[in-house]
């Protein structure tokens, strides 16, 4: 039994929570975009992976808004910045520096652009493994005070990755 705990601790993290493959995402990070239930311009400058799909983070001059693919109509135009590429793509496997004991190798499920500077986003830790019986199903794992919940999903440098070879 432990060695089958053991195997899905250290597959969790690299086996991608869509399937078999990465699906496109709808908007291209930096394209200039347009949101009609907020009535106003931004652009793509973050991307993360969510129950529902892809969910988009859309800076505007009212702030950052997280928004889905359907709420969001595309240009087909990137935004003009002097930024320096992502080092990473979206489901690329990476090293993660900082597992602790756990696995290394992690999978990128989300790309952000703050402050000129690119964050990703990976998992920390694996879900709470749960009974049949137990209420309900949930991403996050249940905490030890009623009510609570820690996310599980982390955003990381680059510097706290490296590319698996």
């Amino acid at each position: 039994m432990t060695n089958s705990i053991y195997a899905l601790e250290t597959c969790w993290y690299f086996s991608p929570p869509w399937g078999q493959q990465v699906p496109a995402i709808a908007v291209s990070l930096l394209e200039k975009v347009y949101l009609p239930s907020e009535k106003a311009p931004g652009y793509c400058c973050g991307v993360e992976w969510s129950d529902d799909g892809w969910s988009y983070a859309i800076a505007t001059d009212r702030g950052i808004i997280s928004v889905p693919n359907s709420e969001i109509i595309a240009s087909g135009q990137l935004q003009p910045l002097s930024i320096q590429k992502p080092h990473f793509r979206l489901g690329q496997l990476v090293n993660f520096r900082f597992a602790n004991d756990g696995p290394k190798i992690r999978m990128i499920l989300g790309m952000s652009l703050i402050n000129n500077a690119w964050l990703y986003q990976v998992e920390w830790r694996s879900p709470a493994l749960r009974l049949p019986t137990d209420e309900g199903v949930c991403i996050f794992p249940k905490s030890t005070q009623p009510g609570k919940f820690i996310n599980r999903l982390a955003w990381v440098t680059p510097h706290d990755l490296t590319e698996v070879v």
